[in-house]
């Protein structure tokens, strides 16, 4: 069922509360992928009903950046929904999210997380898209109100910045976060691997070889986080412009100087001019 009026997804959700059942949230931007069937499989055995929601959020982009290229595929989307059970496609316009008008510091009451969890990794160089990201986020709970909300590690700041949300607001909401998914190459999935070549995918594998890099010198007991920080460069060619690598702590992104079993390492890079990231837990 495609719903694009927030009145009418909260309807439904009334009815399914009626008869006692549980409901599980899948936020995401469309250009639906084998990773988003995954959060959506979950969200199949954990919950009742699933809504998917698909919405490109003005509001996380910054001026320079692809929101207007963003890929676009509602069509293809609710058909992979439909396939996999999905009750409620909820999809709604920017006006019906935001009432229309200048969206803008001026006009729009923003939900700002914490400078600590913003001022690193994608916050640094992407400022202001938490804000636009909790924003959404709350938007959506607050409209659906779910029981679970899915999410995926490839993400994994957003999905700690998220927790953080919930927890300080009090959102009666508990959190799943489900595994990377990757291709057999080892390249993580994302909606942006659309706007990579063939050739540009095979560099892209630079990504997923400097993390497991780092593993398994974690493994063989290399946890200077310095040492295990210049590792990445030798894998570096001109075609890959390196945003940030760091190794820190998986639940608090707090910074560390020796790796442990609680590390998460963390990687951005643009490869053709479409910027990718991924990340990979030492301690598992």
């Amino acid at each position: 069922m495609l719903i694009n009026k927030i009145e009418d997804v909260r309807n439904q959700v009334k009815e399914w509360r009626k008869e006692g059942l549980s409901v599980g949230l899948v936020p995401t931007m469309g250009a639906l992928h084998e990773g988003h069937l995954s959060l959506i499989k979950k969200a199949k055995e954990a919950c009742d009903r699933v809504v998917v929601s698909v919405f490109v959020n003005p509001i996380q982009f910054g001026p320079s950046e692809d929101f207007d290229k963003y890929p676009r595929t509602l069509e293809a989307d609710t058909k992979l929904c439909d396939g996999e059970g999905v009750d409620v496609v909820f999809a709604p316009t920017p006006n019906e999210m935001y009432g229309g008008g200048r969206l803008s510091n001026d006009t729009l009451t923003y939900v700002c997380p914490p400078f600590f969890y913003v001022n690193k990794l994608c916050g640094k160089s992407r400022v202001g898209h938490f804000d636009g990201v909790c924003t959404v986020v709350l938007k959506l709970f607050n409209i659906v109100q779910p029981d679970f909300g899915f999410f995926g590690q490839k993400d994994a700041q957003q999905v700690i910045v998220i927790k953080k949300m919930v927890k300080d607001l009090n959102v009666p909401i508990e959190i799943v976060q489900c595994p990377i998914v990757r291709e057999e190459s080892g390249l993580a999935l994302s909606s942006r691997n659309k706007y990579l070549t063939e050739q540009g995918k095979i560099d892209a594998l630079v990504l997923s070889k400097i993390l497991n890099n780092i593993k398994v010198c974690y493994n063989k007991g290399i946890t200077d986080v310095s040492a295990l920080k210049e590792t990445v460069y030798s894998f570096l060619t001109d075609k890959h412009e390196l945003e940030y690598i760091e190794i820190l702590n998986r639940e608090t992104l707090e910074e560390e100087k020796n790796a442990n079993k609680n590390s998460i390492a963390l990687i951005a890079c643009r490869v053709e001019g479409v910027r990718l990231i991924d990340n990979i837990y030492l301690g598992e």
